[in-house]
């Protein structure tokens, strides 16, 4: 009984290394990989981290690749070599299972999703490989610069309206001065008009009494006959 007990230890421990071997046994290995959420980059350069855990994996360094996702499509960018070396640069897996992708000279076509992707080949376990959640990298257009043209027309347009501006002020200030002036006439004209007006009821107050005084007034006393107005008579 014993020794059959030892003959199925020994079976069990012969299968789980073959299923350890081929990836079958789960756990075997297991990679985890993290990523930033948005890239780090400066006016020349960004470049986008990728960090993994193997556990039960291989002693073997792994496959760094890495992928993009635009708008509408995706592109293999360094699986694991760069197809332009120009534009991308991939580093590591070093120290620390740390790896980079460098983009030289970032543009707006350039703003997508970078994905990390860690394989180890000589695992067959369907965990041996597995990809970040990426990372964005959002890329700002330059703002073009204005032609000549359009700048000779803002300035044409900033000198039209100041011209304008300054005729409308001139305008302003005359047409106040004048209402003034006129304003000043109207009151002069009228003191004028009112004077007149008091002068001739005066006048005409005079006469009327001058009338008036001569028909009440009686006709003098003592009035001595002159007899040398009959005399050629």
């Amino acid at each position: 009984m014993a020794a059959s007990n030892k003959g199925t230890l020994a079976q069990m421990l012969e299968f789980s290394w073959i299923l350890y071997n081929t990836g079958g046994l789960a756990g075997a290995c297991k990679v985890t990989v993290t990523q930033p959420k948005e890239a780090a980059k400066n006016i020349s350069t960004a470049t986008i981290s990728c960090t993994f855990n193997a556990s039960g994996c291989p002693t073997s360094l792994p496959q760094v690749q890495w992928f993009r996702y635009l708008a509408s499509t995706h592109e293999e960018l360094c699986t694991p070599v760069c197809k332009d070396g120009g534009k991308f640069k991939a580093t590591g897996p070093g120290l620390g299972n740390h790896a980079l992708l460098q983009i030289n000279t970032p543009t707006v076509n350039d703003s997508a999703i970078y994905v990390c992707g860690i394989a180890f080949s000589n695992s067959n376990a369907s965990t041996s490989k597995q990809t970040g959640g990426g990372t964005t990298l959002v890329v700002q257009g330059k703002q073009k610069p204005l032609p000549e043209e359009s700048v000779l027309m803002i300035v044409l347009s900033t000198l039209l309206f100041l011209y304008n501006a300054a005729i409308l002020a001139v305008f302003i200030f005359f047409f106040k001065a004048k209402f003034k002036l006129l304003r000043k006439r109207g009151d002069l004209k009228g003191k004028h008009d009112k004077n007149s007006g008091r002068r001739i009821c005066q006048a005409i107050a005079q006469e009327f009494y001058k009338k008036r005084y001569a028909v009440n007034s009686p006709p003098p006393e003592n009035v001595e006959r002159n007899d040398s107005i009959y005399q050629n008579r």
